[in-house]
């Protein structure tokens, strides 16, 4: 993975994956001793629209290996103003840094700028499109909880169309397999044809589309609630009328199983009632730490610093 940029999951292979797995759970357990894993790197977090979760978490993922962060928050502080493209920016950010993670508005910027880029560049949302580290994050949740990634009946439920994170976790989960998927959204928020596509061509994945949530949810391993998005609605009437069509709360919760796993990828509006935060089967403040931790296993492995103490899975677990 050294020198490698990470646009989409695609560009790691499943071994790849479970190797990051396994060390962020290494991490996590050995805090004090991968602290100076990265003294002397430099993070660079190019930052085209607003994220304060994901920018926080990338830099603090650099800051606890013993490296240091540059970088900017808001298109409106970068030379975009004065109208630079976003190769030449790359070109001479390569310059100062290490790596670079990248957050644009307009899908295919990340591509573009692995590119451009001398360095290793990770995608940190771009559009409506790919959302990789906060897919590994979701991973990193599921092994946590379950132990496993595979066997799972997954529901995914609210923003279907224009969830980034939804597309990616389900195209992620299909390359492992044993995956059954129930979409619960209204029909102006269906999952993208590509994306059912990528279900059926996986043989031993499935899926059901359902538009009510509690009809379901006794059903379910793992629910991933989503935000219906502002930001990707044309018409705010339209955005009004879906805002609160699913809402989660403990009547709800009351039909699932005791070891049901609640996922979502922040921030929530009111999808989520504060309620719940207090129940065992909340899991959402718990995927922020593994998102770092992924983080921080991410940019360690691509600049090719390896973890004091870290023994890589054997082939034969990986395969497992």
């Amino acid at each position: 993975m050294v020198g490698k940029s990470v646009v989409t999951l695609d560009d790691l292979s499943t071994n790849q994956i479970l190797e990051l797995l396994h060390k962020a759970e290494y991490i996590d357990a050995h805090r004090k001793e991968v602290s100076h894993t990265c003294e002397g790197r430099v993070l660079a977090t190019l930052f085209y629209e607003p994220s304060t979760r994901t920018r926080l978490s990338f830099e603090t993922a650099m800051l606890r290996l013993g490296g240091k962060v540059i970088g900017f928050a808001g298109a409106q502080l970068a030379s975009v103003t004065k109208g630079e493209s976003i190769s030449d920016t790359l070109k001479t950010v390569s310059n100062y840094v290490d790596v670079v993670a990248i957050r644009h508005p307009k899908e295919g910027a990340a591509l573009v700028a692995s590119r451009a880029a001398s360095v290793p560049v990770i995608n940190a949302g771009d559009g409506g499109h790919m959302h990789p580290t906060q897919t590994l994050a979701d991973l990193a949740t599921l092994q946590s909880r379950f132990g496993r990634i595979t066997n799972l009946t997954v529901g995914l439920c609210g923003d279907l169309t224009f969830g980034r994170t939804v597309h990616s976790l389900i195209e992620t989960l299909c390359r492992f397999g044993n995956v059954r998927f129930v979409l619960i959204s209204p029909d102006e928020l269906k999952t993208p044809q590509y994306v059912i596509d990528r279900i059926n061509a996986t043989p031993s994945c499935s899926y059901v589309e359902v538009r009510d949530l509690a009809s379901v949810i006794g059903d379910l391993d793992v629910l991933y609630m989503t935000r219906v998005q502002k930001e990707r609605f044309f018409n705010e009437d339209d955005y009004l009328r879906l805002r609160d069509t699913y809402i989660l709360d403990e009547d709800k919760l009351s039909l699932a199983k005791p070891d049901m796993a609640v996922l979502h990828p922040l921030p929530r509006v009111n999808e989520i009632a504060v309620e719940v935060d207090d129940d065992p089967r909340a899991a959402y403040f718990e995927q922020v730490k593994n998102g770092m931790l992924m983080r921080m296993a991410l940019e360690s492995s691509v600049v090719g610093d390896e973890l004091p103490g870290y023994e890589p899975l054997n082939p034969k677990e990986v395969q497992a």
